[in-house]
């Protein structure tokens, strides 16, 4: 069976701390703002960094050693996935030549507001200057509308154009489900007792190799519809604390490179 490292849980004063001795003070200090109404349909600014969240997402991608990711949506996290491939990369450069991954310590970034997209390339820009990282990690940002669609006749929303990649962490939190285009039959997310109902992660499950994350942030019904539709052998873990839900891919291995792969992660 394989197997994958859950972070452990860390009180308010250690993530202050963490972030600080990153140099992300300022992160800290955006954290502590007031946070937007749950109701509200559209946000005027961009969310406030929540650091539990962040710091969750930083320790599955360092100790589980995650090589390439795909994100859908843009934020926060993106920033925090760039350190964090960093980190790895700086660590990890000479052993992950070793293995089939074409894009080592890449971030691959799905997003429909070009707005958000905006903010986003520019506050990593930003913050990559203010910590005199000289040698970023390549991050490819991807624009693409997304429109309702349906998957074995369930009504859902997809993606129009996605990135030519195989992730081994897959992040989903994103789009705004009321940034979506068109309906089927007469059936859009673009209502507020409606929510997010992405499909295109079960499009190509069966592209990705055995040790393979996909850590969904909130969006509960979406979860629970690729735990109805996913067909390899998935293991699925509900940390109703945080909301988060996390799927990883237990497939026996494909074949050598594969087990050198895992023997990367896990060793």
């Amino acid at each position: 069976m394989l197997k994958y490292k859950k972070p452990t849980f860390k009180n308010k004063q250690h993530l202050e701390n963490f972030f600080i001795e990153k140099g992300l003070k300022f992160l800290v200090d955006q954290s502590k703002k007031k946070a937007p109404s749950v109701n509200q349909m559209r946000l005027v600014e961009p969310t406030i960094p929540e650091l539990d969240d962040l710091y969750n997402l930083y320790q599955y991608i360092l100790i589980n050693k995650r090589t390439t990711i795909l994100e859908f949506g843009s934020g926060w996290s993106t920033l925090i996935f760039s350190l964090a491939l960093r980190e790895l990369r700086n660590k990890f450069s000479k052993e992950v030549k070793l293995l089939r991954r074409n894009n080592p310590f890449e971030l691959f970034v799905i997003e429909n507001s070009k707005k958000y997209l905006n903010i986003t390339k520019n506050r990593i820009q930003k913050i990559n200057k203010y910590l005199k990282i000289k040698n970023p990690i390549k991050i490819h940002y991807h624009l693409t509308d997304v429109e309702m669609s349906t998957f074995n006749d369930r009504i859902c929303t997809q993606y129009k154009k996605l990135p030519l990649c195989n992730p081994d962490f897959i992040y989903l939190d994103g789009p705004d489900q009321f940034n979506v285009k068109k309906h089927i039959n007469g059936i859009s997310t673009r209502h507020k007792d409606m929510m997010p109902m992405v499909s295109d992660i079960l499009k190509f499950e069966h592209f990705y190799t055995p040790g393979t994350i996909i850590f969904i942030d909130g969006r509960a019904a979406n979860a629970k519809f690729y735990r109805d539709n996913f067909q390899r052998d998935w293991k699925y873990l509900n940390d109703k604390k945080t909301d988060q839900h996390v799927f990883y891919l237990n497939d026996p291995i494909l074949g050598k490179y594969n087990k050198i792969q895992n023997n990367f992660y896990t060793k």
